[in-house]
């Protein structure tokens, strides 16, 4: 894909007659850096500089489309698979233990959760990672979207990932999936104890041929299965949690119910403002005894 998108770059370029110096001027790099992009050597392009590209070459979002894929040669081997299935697939079946998927991450959301990646180099590489996430979620509004079921862990709800605004804006987009027919929420309540996936994530995609893939991640790591017996399975796996949490409508109950809980949770103090209403109530007690609010202890006679 780098060296798609390079020759298209070269391409554009020579068609709007400008040397490699001068689309460097254009876009703000050097010569040598629109050398490596065209020859897909180097450093592969940003998505702002994809986006200058796009810009200054007249190519109507051409390049902008193509960047995701080059971006995605970055990730490993079965990272980079599981992309390109999930592009593809037709219902995707996934069960989150700590954080809610990719698919249904607001864009604050996701970069709280991005932000705290161990591979994560710069605040620009960042925001790349975050404006993938979210064109992958484009997928859910197109005529081919896929069926999505998503089992959370009762814990996804309750971690405040980001602060509380932030969770706030998150659960209510898990609620307003009752609006999206193709969308199926569910939750993992504590109450149903351990399972076969504790600790890790588990994710199973249909094919347009029927054909199944699994990918189970963990906090650093993901493998992709293959192997039709081990797909089936952690398809069997992935049933069995279905079934064990709650039914769609009492998922969103609970959704709702835990909005409420943090709503009213914002209220109370901080630790600190706790603290300064303590010292205020003791210097107000204080003042009080001195203006003879104090009890006077038996046998002993008042001072001078």
């Amino acid at each position: 894909m780098a060296a798609l998108f390079g020759a298209r770059v070269r391409r554009l370029r020579t068609a709007a007659g400008l040397t490699q110096a001068e689309l460097g001027d254009r876009t703000h790099v050097v010569s040598t850096r629109i050398t490596q992009i065209e020859r897909a050597s180097g450093a592969k392009p940003t998505l702002e500089l994809a986006r200058a590209l796009d810009t200054a070459l007249g190519a109507d979002d051409l390049l902008i489309e193509l960047w995701p894929y080059v971006y995605r040669e970055a990730f490993p081997d079965w990272s980079r698979k599981f992309m390109e299935y999930s592009a593809r697939a037709v219902a995707i079946r996934q069960y989150a233990a700590h954080v809610v998927p990719g698919l249904l991450q607001t864009e604050d959301y996701a970069r709280a959760v991005l932000k705290v990646g161990r591979t994560l180099g710069s605040e620009e590489q960042l925001e790349e990672r975050v404006a993938l996430r979210m064109g992958r979620q484009e997928r859910l509004g197109t005529p081919d979207r896929p069926e999505l079921w998503a089992v959370l862990d009762e814990a996804v709800l309750r971690r405040p990932v980001g602060g509380r605004p932030v969770m706030q804006e998150q659960l209510a987009r898990l609620l307003r999936t009752t609006a999206e027919p193709h969308i199926t929420v569910q939750v993992l309540p504590f109450d149903q104890g351990e399972h076969d996936v504790m600790g890790g994530s588990l994710t199973v995609l249909t094919m347009p041929d029927g054909s199944e893939t699994a990918y189970t991640e963990g906090a650093h790591y993901g493998q992709l299965i293959e192997d039709p017996d081990e797909v089936r399975s952690f398809t069997l796996t992935y049933d069995r949690l279905r079934a064990a949490a709650l039914p769609p409508l009492m998922s969103l109950d609970m959704i709702r119910s835990v909005m409420e809980d943090n709503h009213r949770g914002a209220k109370v103090p901080s630790r600190s403002e706790r603290r300064r209403l303590a010292q205020e109530q003791l210097q107000q007690s204080g003042r009080g005894r001195l203006r003879g609010g104090g009890r006077r202890v038996p046998g002993r006679r008042p001072g001078p």
